[in-house]
């Protein structure tokens, strides 16, 4: 049997954190599957990495991706102790004046893909394997300019929260990351449009070592939801007490 940890996501930002945290702290692991679009970044990746590295190069967008994964499963007789779900990407901006295919592809990597990836992982997973899947604190509430990334980040926290409650007797845990502002190239890509981020999210701004570290250990405490700065934690508790039309108008007049 071959103790393997997947990492989707893993060329760059929060994904690489992780295949990086794994390998200096996992000993039991035979293998890391590491995860991403982008080969060339995957092999810098695997040459840093003390285990032994399985790239795979692919768009989990393209279900063929996923189907590879599955039968390498098969093939290999893996066990998956760690199922690392960081694919996922955003685009602000008003939804109306958005590129359909970004918007519809927020969808299709966002949700479909992670919940693809989670469903062919499943029946490799066992006692104690732990599912960490990427949401965002913009899962809280609905978010204008952001509202197809915030959509597909509440489906990531409630999905997960459901899966854990699921999975609870077979020892598997599930955990949803829910960080705000990360300082990786994922703002590149958000702010392509020439929308902003607001400056208070910056000012909110923590680093991948930072959401990687806070969500393994809540990992391993069993915890369904990982909240890395206290920032995001008052955030969280603001949107359970504050009337969400409230928060919505506020942030929406904040963009304009």
């Amino acid at each position: 049997m071959k103790y393997i940890a997947i990492i989707t996501g893993a060329s760059s930002g929060i994904g690489r954190e992780f295949a990086m945290a794994l390998d200096q702290s996992m000993d039991a692991l035979d293998e890391i599957w590491i995860v991403a679009r982008r080969k060339e970044r995957l092999e810098e990746l695997a040459e840093k990495l003390r285990h032994h590295a399985k790239i795979i190069s692919g768009d989990l967008s393209n279900r063929n991706t996923v189907n590879r994964i599955s039968a390498m499963l098969r093939a290999d007789k893996c066990r998956v102790r760690f199922l690392i779900n960081a694919a996922g990407y955003g685009i602000l901006g008003e939804f109306a004046k958005g590129d359909r295919k970004e918007e519809t592809g927020m969808c299709d990597l966002n949700v479909r893909a992670l919940t693809d990836v989670t469903y062919a992982c499943l029946p490799f997973m066992g006692k104690n394997s732990r599912i960490i899947n990427l949401a965002s604190s913009a899962a809280f509430v609905p978010q204008p300019s952001f509202s197809v990334y915030a959509a597909t980040k509440s489906y990531v926290l409630s999905f997960s929260r459901s899966l854990n409650a699921e999975l609870k007797d077979r020892n598997i845990y599930v955990t949803a990351v829910c960080p705000g502002p990360v300082k990786t190239e994922f703002f590149d890509v958000a702010e392509k449009l020439g929308t902003r981020t607001l400056s208070m999210k910056k000012w909110a701004m923590t680093t991948p070592d930072v959401v990687v570290k806070t969500a393994l250990r809540d990992s391993f405490a069993r915890k369904e939801i990982s909240i890395p700065t206290t920032m995001m934690k008052l955030f969280y508790i603001l949107t359970k007490t504050v009337p969400h039309h409230m928060i919505i108008s506020f942030t929406d007049r904040l963009y304009r």
